[in-house]
């Protein structure tokens, strides 16, 4: 059993010594059998919120109306939840109600996939009443029960299974793709941060490129904001070796692949809600891309791109040109690292120092004669050192 689990084993003792049960549950179970990174754990139990709270000196609610508990212990916390069934869904994303019950198994058959269904007590022991373990093994995707009720209970587990596509290299069952299919629509219903967030981890995933094939053969995509009209694209993108890739290296890869630039680009990432830090940093991105497919990087573009820009644009060329080999990009975080200054505020020199050896106010001559100095330093003209820069600056007025 790994780390994360023997560290939570004092919250399962704890639990099962006042009378009540308890398992490791979902996504970390499942990435324990596949061999996979585990992070947090998530515990299930027969004890109610209010129980939970009162075995535990530390909690914080954190979604006590659908019975979970964060439990604080020895520096880490879990999520501690009541097995549930739930009632109707409303608006295909949230249960209208949501009953605290006392059987294991009654948890396990509302949750999404077989793989995710699966519960394992404290010594190890597997619960799994629908088969995870073979669909794990055979590399499946299959939902909980009937397919089509899993995802009319909530749309977002379409996303979510074309997301497993990409992170596990999984395939979808086949009755579980007929019904994914034929409710893409619903889509429509789940707000556009839950999709984007889905979406993004899709795009990182191990298998991208067969994910993004099943949002096309699914006609998926066109429910996704901004890709509606870019099915072509979607295909090209495809084919490109974009394994690797972190996601905003990715959405600059879909935009430039899109032809989107200029005002454009921001108006498709707030379509899809991206914070504005980010947005910039695409936009950062793109401008270099451009310049880069058409000339090796100059000086003052490497300089001005700053190491994370220039290592994006890189990995970007190269897999624009169908190749992935690291030669490229070292070379030029090479020739980037080695440059004299890394921004302005780097130079042995300021506006004030200026202003003072010429006896002059401030003025737009001021913000020339700065630039004049950066480029000079980033060319080796002259070293980045205060009486060396105002020597020049003499023997150039002087000129």
């Amino acid at each position: 059993m790994n780390e994360p689990f023997i560290s939570a084993i004092p919250i399962i003792n704890k639990l099962e010594a006042s009378g009540f049960q308890a398992y490791f549950v979902g996504g970390s179970v499942r990435d324990y059998l596949l061999n996979r990174p585990i992070s947090d754990v998530d515990i299930a139990t027969s004890a109610t919120p209010n129980e939970v709270k009162e075995i535990f000196s530390r909690t914080v609610d954190i979604g006590i109306e659908h019975g979970t508990v964060l439990v604080l212990y020895q520096n880490r916390s879990y999520e501690v939840t009541t097995f549930r069934t739930e009632g109707e869904y409303q608006d295909y994303r949230r249960p209208k109600e949501v009953s605290f019950i006392r059987i294991l198994d009654d948890d396990l058959k509302r949750r999404d996939f077989t793989m995710n269904a699966i519960a394992m007590d404290r010594n190890g022991q597997l619960i799994d009443p629908f088969n995870g373990q073979a669909a794990i093994q055979n590399k499946v995707i299959q939902t909980v029960g009937s397919a089509k009720e899993r995802f009319q209970e909530d749309a977002l587990r379409i996303m979510r299974a074309v997301r497993f596509v990409s992170q596990l290299s999984f395939a979808i069952e086949e009755e579980t793709l007929k019904a994914l299919t034929k409710l893409v629509p619903l889509l429509k219903n789940i707000a556009v941060e839950r999709i984007r967030a889905e979406f993004e981890k899709m795009l990182v995933g191990e298998n991208g490129n067969n994910a993004i094939r099943i949002l096309l053969e699914t006609q998926l995509y066109a429910y996704l904001p901004g890709l509606k009209n870019h099915k072509s694209q979607l295909e090209k993108v495809i084919c490109f070796p974009f394994k690797g890739l972190n996601k905003l290296e990715m959405w600059s890869l879909l935009l430039f692949t899109f032809l989107i630039k200029d005002k454009a680009v921001e108006v498709f990432l707030r379509e899809w809600k991206l914070p504005v830090k980010e947005i910039k940093e695409i936009q950062q991105i793109l401008i270099y891309l451009e310049k880069r497919m058409e000339r090796e990087w100059l000086t003052y573009d490497l300089y001005s791109a700053g190491r994370n820009a220039v290592s994006s644009t890189e990995k970007l060329y190269g897999v624009l040109n169908g190749h992935t080999e690291e030669d490229s990009l070292s070379y030029w975080l090479k020739i980037y690292d080695e440059l004299p200054i890394k921004q302005r505020n780097n130079m042995d020199v300021t506006g004030s120092d200026i202003i003072e050896w010429f006896q002059s106010e401030g003025g737009p001559w001021l913000k020339d004669t700065l630039l004049k100095i950066e480029c000079a330093i980033l060319a080796g003209d002259i070293q980045n050192d205060k009486e060396k820069i105002k020597e020049w600056l003499i023997r150039c007025s002087q000129k």
